[in-house]
């Protein structure tokens, strides 16, 4: 019997026309429920228009380096962590701790980000967006890592890096003190990890989060509907062509497990506690939001925090309450779902 999410991938590719419905041009103002400053972050991400790269991987790369040098830029002016490059199971990876060290609470706990990028970058910089804030917010310790990209990679390089970084912080935590999370091609492969530690016999992490991506493929309203809420740009003419589907998960069949966990119950019910955040016009958010009903009904404790008004990964632009408010949440969730420091044992002659 085929899984759920096969077959809704198979429906999508013969869409019945009589649920399809015209709609008429419109101008959507921002969202009534953002803050000011939101509405300016928004007026300035409208401004960035990507050039069409084409095969230029080379050009793309440099493009995308300069937005989160600039994003990065803005976290120091947030945040003040200190952070080390060094190699954790023969991976590169960049250490952040707040700048004070971690608090006493967090001392034994420490978090995995797996950084977006579109699975062909997001080395350096844009690795460090996602890390400071969480490190600083939460005071803790994050470790964020430098997998092997596409095209010159594929899948499963990024799953494998994970674990290799993974097992070497085994060494020093317990499997329920370590946390994992990850952004857009991040939270995609934070849930291909947890797949991979299963099939690999690794102890399952206290817990995840999969931001703006999914344990599976791009789907649902929000994969049409996202270029013409956010640019204005013509809806797409069908589901979102990610590069999951091209240069990282090029041949892999839909019905692998391990590359698209989100269509195993198998694999989905063993996942430990689950945040999935986004924005609702993010591409990601309404296979973020089937994740999350999939998850509750299979038992796993599974959170969903959506943002009105918001695009993909809209809490790498710091300047903004509704992105403070999301570090917040991310740190609440990681403090209630991660183990505790064991209890300092009693030395002898001090019992009472």
């Amino acid at each position: 019997m085929k899984s759920g999410l096969v077959m809704a991938l198979l429906m999508l590719a013969a869409p019945v026309a009589a649920q399809t419905v015209k709609v008429p041009a419109m101008t959507l103002p921002p969202s009534t429920l953002l803050s000011n400053e939101a509405k300016r972050v928004i007026v300035q991400q409208q401004a960035i228009r990507p050039p069409d790269f084409g095969d230029d991987i080379a050009a793309a790369r440099a493009f995308w380096g300069r937005y989160n040098d600039d994003r990065l830029a803005e976290m120091r002016r947030h945040f003040r962590t200190a952070e080390r490059r060094e190699r954790l199971g023969g991976v590169v990876v960049d250490v952040v701790t707040p700048a004070n060290g971690p608090s006493m609470r967090n001392a034994e706990r420490v978090l995995i980000n797996v950084h977006g990028g579109a699975f062909m970058w997001g080395s350096g910089s844009g690795a460090l967006v996602e890390a400071i804030p969480i490190a600083a917010t939460m005071g803790i310790t994050v470790v964020t890592v430098d997998y092997r990209l596409a095209p010159e990679h594929r899948y499963p390089a990024a799953s494998q890096d994970i674990a290799a970084v993974y097992r070497e912080l085994l060494k020093r935590y317990r499997p329920e003190n370590i946390g994992i999370y990850g952004c857009s091609a991040g939270g995609v492969i934070t849930a291909q990890s947890v797949a991979w530690f299963q099939r690999h016999h690794l102890p399952r992490p206290g817990a995840v989060g999969t931001f703006c991506g999914t344990g599976g493929a791009y789907a649902g309203d929000s994969a049409y509907l996202s270029d013409p809420l956010t640019t204005g740009k013509p809806m797409r003419a069908g589901a979102l062509p990610t590069e999951l589907q091209a240069a990282y998960m090029k041949g892999i069949p839909a019905d692998d497990p391990l590359a698209y966990p989100l269509g195993s119950d198998a694999v989905m019910r063993q996942f430990p506690p689950t945040l999935h955040l986004a924005g609702s016009r993010d591409f990601a958010s309404s296979v973020l939001t089937w994740q999350h009903r999939r998850l509750s009904a299979l038992g796993v404790k599974s959170e969903l925090q959506i943002f009105d008004g918001l695009g993909h990964a809209f809490f790498v632009w710091p300047n903004m309450p509704e992105s403070i408010e999301a570090f917040r949440l991310v740190s609440a969730f990681f403090d209630r779902h991660l183990g505790a420091a064991p209890a300092d044992p009693v030395k002898k002659g001090d019992e009472r």
